[in-house]
């Protein structure tokens, strides 16, 4: 321990962040050399050499430091045109004014609550879900993290119906923490961990609504109590995959005939993202548990929602209020930032955009896709949610570190190896979205020429 020196280079970085001006050039090369060696010495080494092989950044490696809209900046000046969205996030885009507003003038009032009285942003917060969720969801629960979100989704299932099993599908990603993890659908994640949920959880292929109706007759059958049905509307890390259009109405009817809550998993999708406020109302389904997390704050705080009906919330609340809690989550900042992102998102009907966006751009990549036949597969998604899917990882790298030279963003998702997503912030101009694709275009011409 060296309290001397941690004293000393706080004060140093407290300089860095309270200064108004950009860097300069020395100063930036210095952050760029600061930052590359705490996160290979202190916080992930293995992140920062993908990173590095991924952008291809050189010795000065991409430092994020400003943005607004969809265009951010890094610590050496550099723009780019962000069609990675803070993976769903950045909804609102960079530093959206009216949630900075909103939560820069909550600061100064009352930034955390004593959590012993009641704050009043949080009951705010949990009337505005009421509000704008699907079918009777009425009350909510808030943390942090979308595996928070989930984490609480699956122990209200189970406190309800008193099961302990969940059927969640193939390549579906629904967090980190031990709980969400053992859902997710794909093993590389869970295996090196061993034992994650005690109860059984059952993987079937997402979409397929007669493997959905089969598992829980034969759980029926064999007297395995399900608690509760877990999907993503549209799956993300998966590579925006769709399900076919009867796959929800269909689930929804199977849980209803056994007794199983559908929980939909509304962290990546929610807010507008796929061309609906959420994305379970292209089928005008109810789910019975909602979760969401990422935009719902705007893109300035962390904040995630568990949105369920009174009947099902009672175990939450009786005979213990306190079942489940948490210190910091639903704080006064959090919660100041999403109802300025919802007011922003409802005010200026932002899924319409999306929608329209979205059709757009899904249309241009897939004819991209279909004059490189050699490095797409397919094109899939809704709204702003849309993956390329390449022939193998190796290319779909390739053209993002192509598209990260010509100054453009994307990423790859975590169950599907060999998909480049496209999630750009809802509030994306058309010219960026056509400067993204001129660029696009290089960038896989070039990589075609390698092929």
């Amino acid at each position: 321990m060296n309290y001397d020196n941690a004293l000393s280079y706080s004060s140093q970085w407290l300089e860095v962040i309270r200064q108004e001006n950009f860097p300069d050039e020395t100063q930036a090369k210095w952050i760029i050399e600061e930052s590359k060696n705490n996160f290979a010495e202190h916080f992930n080494r293995g992140w920062l050499e993908y990173r590095k092989s991924v952008t291809e950044a050189g010795d000065w490696a991409s430092v994020e430091w400003s943005g607004k809209g969809s265009t951010f900046t890094d610590v050496m000046g550099r723009k780019y045109i962000d069609w990675l969205g803070g993976f769903g996030m950045m909804d609102l885009g960079w530093c959206h004014p009216e949630v900075v507003d909103a939560v820069i003038a909550q600061v100064k009032r009352s930034p955390m609550p004593s959590q012993e009285l009641i704050d009043p942003l949080r009951g705010v917060l949990a009337k505005l879900m009421a509000e704008i969720t699907p079918g009777d969801l009425k009350y909510s629960w808030f943390a942090a993290s979308g595996t928070e979100a989930i984490e609480a989704s699956i122990k209200i299932a189970k406190l309800y119906t008193g099961k302990s099993a969940f059927i969640v599908a193939l390549k579906g990603f629904h967090g980190k923490t031990m709980g969400s993890l053992s859902m997710m659908g794909k093993a590389d994640y869970r295996q090196p961990l061993g034992t994650l949920y005690g109860g059984q959880v059952y993987h079937i292929p997402f979409g397929d609504a007669d493997a959905l109706e089969q598992q829980l007759e034969i759980c029926d059958r064999v007297g395995i109590g399900v608690a509760g049905v877990l999907f993503e509307p549209i799956q993300g890390e998966a590579g925006a995959i769709v399900p076919p259009d009867d796959f929800w109405s269909r689930a929804r009817a199977a849980t209803k005939k056994y007794g199983v809550l559908l929980i939909a998993d509304e962290v990546q999708t929610g807010m507008g993202r796929t061309g609906k406020l959420w994305g379970v109302d292209h089928w005008d389904v109810a789910p019975d548990v909602i979760a969401t997390a990422k935009s719902l704050g705007g893109g300035v705080m962390p904040v995630s929602a568990v949105t369920t009906t009174e009947e099902i919330f009672k175990p939450m609340m009786y005979p213990n209020p306190f079942m489940h809690t948490t210190t910091t989550g639903g704080g006064a900042l959090a919660c100041a930032a999403a109802i300025a992102s919802i007011n922003v998102t409802l005010r200026d009907r932002l899924w319409e955009g999306a929608a329209t966006k979205g059709n757009y751009l899904i249309e241009k990549v897939r004819e991209l896709a279909e004059e490189f036949p050699r490095l797409y597969d397919k094109v899939t998604g809704k709204g702003l949610l849309i993956g390329q899917h390449f022939r193998t990882s190796e290319l779909g790298y390739k053209v993002a570190a192509e598209l990260f030279k010509r100054g453009v963003l994307v990423s790859g998702t975590l169950t599907s190896a060999q998909t480049i997503r496209i999630e750009p912030p809802l509030i994306i101009e058309q010219e960026e979205i056509d400067e993204g694709l001129n660029r696009l275009r290089d960038a896989v011409g070039v990589v075609a020429k390698t092929v």
